[in-house]
């Protein structure tokens, strides 16, 4: 993300007469109470799922923490907002995801990240951005500087955004477009590291197995035609306009390394059973 979007939000909130009477304070407060809120609803699987429904799919409101009320019953528990990890969240961005090895398992992925620091950005990803969407998974994105230091090895488990960004398919929805262009400016060289740990587009309740490693596509041709257009009814958005639009964003050079997909050998993680070590 570009300079310009660093600390501002990107969460349109609804207005409402209701948010005339009440202080700014307090309004800050139940907005950010209330992201707290759906993201965990979502992290416990709150969710209607498409193929039928069971007592885990029925959503749950939850209401927001009043004013000055301490989370947890210990004494000197600290309030949520303010300066919650959940507060310095200020980015969402759509994009499509694949799971490394397997092409054909592709998935729209709504991403809201914070900055850590200026080489390094963190994610949570849901399935939607809907209120009562599941936590998937996260994403590490870093600058082409740090890429530079990992080890060969390590490079393995990265992916490029270059194709990502200049093909339109990346988008930051509820922004003006030239707020958009300067977060795709800022994204386009850097590199991701993706975990999925609920899979839900094979229609799993709960998140189960191990997590999965996520890659991001490099060329026309990969991503399901259906699942692009699903995409782009859904923010009534054109990824072939958007990457006319992008013609100017400069293309960095990938590092070696990265989308080691592409050389016809992906990675994927195993479990093992080991010798537990008891504690001296």
């Amino acid at each position: 993300m570009g300079p310009a979007s660093q600390g501002k939000g990107i969460f349109p909130m609804k207005a409402s007469n209701e948010d005339d009477k009440t202080p700014a304070s307090r309004r800050d407060f139940l907005r950010k109470a209330s992201w707290a809120a759906a993201a965990v609803a979502s992290g416990i699987g709150l969710a209607a799922a498409n193929r039928g429904r069971s007592a885990i799919d029925d959503p749950v409101e939850c209401s927001p923490v009043p004013p000055g009320t301490a989370v947890g019953s210990e004494a000197g528990a600290k309030p949520l907002p303010g300066e919650s990890p959940l507060s310095a969240i200020g980015e969402h961005v759509c994009g499509l995801h694949f799971y490394s090895g397997d092409m054909s398992r592709q998935v729209i992925a709504q991403h809201y990240c914070s900055h850590v620091s200026r080489d390094v950005r963190q994610c949570v990803i849901y399935d939607s951005d809907k209120k009562h969407a599941r936590l998937v998974g996260i994403e590490y994105i870093i600058s082409a500087k740090l890429f530079e230091e990992l080890s060969a090895e390590e490079r393995k488990l990265w992916h490029s955004h270059v194709y990502e960004v200049k093909s339109g398919q990346l988008i930051a929805p509820g922004v003006p477009e030239s707020a958009e262009m300067e977060v795709m400016k800022g994204l386009v060289g850097t590199y991701g590291k993706t975990w999925y740990t609920w899979q839900v587009d094979r229609g799993d309740k709960v998140p189960l197995g191990i997590p999965q490693l996520m890659m991001a596509f490099t060329a026309d041709g990969q991503v399901h035609p259906q699942l692009l257009a699903e995409c782009d009814a859904e923010y009534g958005t054109s990824s072939e306009e958007k990457r006319k639009s992008r013609a100017d964003i400069v293309s960095p050079a990938i590092q070696a390394g990265a989308d080691a997909w592409q050389q016809g050998e992906a990675t994927e993680l195993q479990t093992k059973t080991v010798t537990m070590k008891q504690a001296p």
